[in-house]
């Protein structure tokens, strides 16, 4: 297969998701670096019982391979950004750049459902940090994939699918339902917390 062009939109997409989850991974790298050296450290995200990084940090899900999780997103969306503006200066990625950055997206949104069932069901916070992430990789991962589809990078046959058009029309409103979806679960998780607020 040769390779192709990809929209402007998309690289766009991967640039600024790249960039803004780089962000939100240093930030959280930094915070929990200055948690390591102080216990008694409150930091900057936590900002009630509900959202609060503090408490995540401290967890085993904080570290599941050994190391802090945002040195993952520190190696990865480095690389999801440097992808986008590659993008935009005319470059033509082969399919096994696209297949390679398609398992790495596969990776992270699963990576990312397992941290927000984690964070609504084991752990009872939010890390605001966190969910900057959870924002910016699941437009990636849903756009690669759509994008990776249509252009028949996961084989031809289903490039040609009924299914695939259907997505492809339905882009937006298939996204908007997994942040609705979401947005529900974070609500009803901790319903008696936001209603005590106005009550």
């Amino acid at each position: 297969m040769q390779p192709s062009r990809s929209s402007p939109a998309l690289a766009w997409l991967l640039l600024l998701g790249g960039v803004v989850g780089t962000v939100a991974a240093l930030v959280l790298t930094v915070e929990k670096l200055a948690l390591l050296a102080d216990s008694t450290y409150v930091p900057s995200c936590s900002v009630n019982p509900v959202l609060n990084c503090g408490s995540i940090m401290s967890t085993e899900q904080a570290a599941v391979l050994g190391f802090p999780n945002p040195l993952i997103g520190l190696a990865a969306f480095p690389v999801v950004a440097a992808t986008g503006a590659a993008l935009l200066a005319g470059a033509r990625m082969r399919r096994w750049y696209w297949l390679g950055l398609q398992t790495g997206v596969t990776l992270g949104v699963l990576f990312v459902g397992w941290l927000v069932f984690q964070s609504l069901y084991r752990i009872g916070a939010l890390c605001p940090y966190c969910m900057v992430v959870w924002a910016v990789v699941i437009p990636v991962f849903w756009y690669v994939t759509l994008a990776n589809l249509r252009e028949g990078r996961l084989g031809d046959r289903v490039a040609s699918s009924r299914f695939v058009a259907w997505l492809a029309r339905n882009h937006a409103v298939v996204l908007t339902a997994v942040v609705v979806l979401l947005l529900s679960l974070i609500t009803q998780r901790f319903w008696d917390y936001w209603s005590s607020l106005v009550g």
